[in-house]
């Protein structure tokens, strides 16, 4: 897949939100809305996501023919893009995965990713895959502590990417595994997302809708569903909700 063309704006209320309201117009992408600045950033479960100047807010806009099901994989493929753009800053060993889609920097959450959907007019589902990455900044006052590039750059590198460039990159590393998906299905995709898994075969805390439950968790299914063995020896499969492994989860 040819990376989609990018959209850089100087500010808006929320790249997602645009993203919902070109969609529902009738646009299908591929597009990339980038704004420098964000003043209604939203994160999930309506959690306010707050930018500072130089971190990257960074939706796209595509449409696909899957179920939604299918279409729920792209929080994975958004993961590995971004994983592969720390890559490019940071040492490799510093980057890794918290279940779903939390990238950690140094075992800290350095992005957010949420992804929504819809029926699209013309046929099919219409994604708006949206990306905050803390490129300069590490946002003050998250639940958990949180990282920026800057803060980890590799000792060849004296500043933190612009906005552009993160942007150009991250078009870039998404292309390339939305292409294999495309092309061979989930499998690999998986693969390479469990590979920078962190957190498994330990204790785990799952704050789900209407309940937290807490167990072992013991690896993820053919579908990235987190499998939870709990105290009384049930399985319990997460497919979305907040986890926190370790003992202090």
């Amino acid at each position: 897949m040819t990376p989609a063309p990018l959209v850089i704006l100087d500010e808006i209320d929320s790249t997602l939100s645009e993203a919902r309201r070109l969609a529902e117009a009738g646009e299908v992408g591929p597009k990339w809305i980038i704004a420098r600045r964000q003043t209604a950033g939203r994160g999930r479960r309506g959690r306010s996501w707050v930018d500072k100047p130089g971190n990257l807010a960074a939706t796209l806009l595509i449409r696909v023919h899957a179920s939604p099901r299918e279409a729920a994989q792209a929080t994975f493929i958004a993961a590995l893009a971004v994983a592969d753009l720390l890559d490019v800053f940071v040492s490799p060993a510093l980057v890794s995965i918290k279940w779903p889609n939390d990238v950690l920097l140094d075992g800290r959450k350095a992005c957010g990713i949420l992804v929504e959907s819809g029926a699209h007019a013309s046929g099919g589902l219409w994604l708006a895959v949206g990306i905050g990455v803390n490129l300069a900044h590490a946002p003050e006052g998250t639940e958990k502590a949180s990282a920026a590039i800057a803060e980890k750059l590799r000792e060849d590198l004296a500043f933190a990417p612009p906005v552009e460039a993160a942007a150009e990159i991250l078009a870039e590393t998404f292309a390339v595994w939305w292409g294999r998906w495309q092309t061979m299905g989930f499998e690999p995709v998986l693969d390479a997302w469990t590979s920078r898994l962190t957190g498994l075969n330990g204790p785990c805390t799952a704050r789900l809708d209407n309940e937290t439950i807490e167990g072992l968790a013991e690896g993820v299914e053919p579908d990235g569903a987190l499998r939870l063995r709990l105290a009384d020896g049930s399985v319990r499969l997460i497919s979305a909700g907040d986890v926190f492994f370790g003992k202090a989860a």
